[in-house]
């Protein structure tokens, strides 16, 4: 099921590392202190957090991953309790649940859908409460820096949004990338549908603030989300591949998502098959161990791209061959 705009599966990031032990050891061991120096503690586990580096992103083992970064999260949001303001922790919990979300809840609804209906919308139906989670600490993360934002964003997004600066790019485009993601698996939920105009907003101010942000992931989101934006001029084709050829050049041709993401949004709705094909057989062949920072995420893209090739038949109105013409006499 493509969803609307963004479809995490167009990621061309990694999922965080955002635990470790010698982090978890200095948590348990200062938390029984005093008020003002437990949130000493808990700021500067929070700021270790925030900036982890790349042990879930390099990780050969999605499955491993897939059990671990619950526990992740849940540390974090524990730490938001103690304190609740610390923005690069407000952030890197909103990128970790929309990751989690995609990969492990929502691509596992996708893949059950021909099997078991009624789980898939089971699954569908978490995924969208993890992204609205996630949604809601990026928006607490924005107000941290701009007081009243969420209310200014709501009265009139496009005003709103100028206020973000550079710095806020991150916020900006986690918290858009969750929110379209749970709008996707809303689309009989009209006030969901109501909140386009404010996620639009966040991600292309966004895109206007840092166009290169982690190595193309606004371009490889807006692939997806030209061929649903209303109100464009222009071929939404046409603009989906402007995001394209950009996103694959930030990130030096060497992630599956934008090869996954186009095949996905543009080839399939413009049923060229010959092209889809390419494009997934291209995301295949990146070698995961090339790179390792995006180990894990190629994986995972890669994972999608090999269902999507079984799902081809259904995906693509192939025309039937002409009828065999008689033989004479026959």
């Amino acid at each position: 099921m493509r969803s609307l705009g963004m479809d995490p599966r167009t990621w061309n990031t990694s999922l965080r590392s955002v635990t470790g032990t010698a982090l978890v050891a200095m948590l348990l061991g200062l938390l029984a202190t005093g008020c003002s120096v437990r949130r000493m503690a808990v700021n500067e586990v929070g700021d270790a957090l925030a900036s982890s580096g790349t042990t879930f992103a390099s990780d050969d083992d999605p499955e491993l991953v897939k059990a671990a970064v619950p526990f992740s999260l849940k540390l974090m949001e524990s730490l938001l309790a103690e304190s609740p303001r610390h923005r690069g922790l407000l952030s890197a919990t909103a990128s970790g649940f929309t990751e989690y979300a995609f990969a492990f809840v929502q691509q596992d609804a996708d893949e059950l859908q021909d099997k078991d209906l009624a789980a898939a919308e089971a699954l569908r139906a978490r995924a969208k409460r993890l992204y609205l989670r996630a949604r809601n600490y990026g928006l607490r993360g924005l107000e941290v820096g701009h007081r009243g934002f969420t209310a200014k964003l709501r009265a009139n997004p496009k005003a709103a949004v100028t206020a973000a600066r550079a710095k806020d790019v991150p916020l900006l485009y986690w918290t858009a990338a969750s929110w379209a993601a749970a709008i996707s698996l809303s689309k009989d939920d009209p006030d969901m549908i109501a909140e386009i105009p404010q996620m639009e907003a966040l991600m292309d101010r966004a895109l206007a603030l840092d166009e290169s942000y982690d190595h193309g992931a606004i371009h490889s989101f807006l692939i997806n989300y030209e061929m649903s934006r209303q109100g464009a001029q222009g071929d939404p084709a046409e603009r989906a591949r402007q995001h394209f050829e950009r996103a694959m050049e930030l990130s030096h041709g060497w992630l599956a998502g934008p090869l996954v993401a186009f095949a996905e949004a543009v080839c399939v709705q413009k049923q060229d098959v010959k092209q889809f094909d390419a494009l997934l057989h291209r995301a295949l062949a990146i070698n995961p161990d090339d790179h390792p920072e995006f180990r894990l995420v190629n994986l995972i893209m890669q994972r999608r791209a090999r269902w999507l090739l079984a799902r081809r038949d259904d995906l693509f109105l192939m025309p039937n061959p002409p009828a065999a013409k008689a033989s004479p006499g026959s």
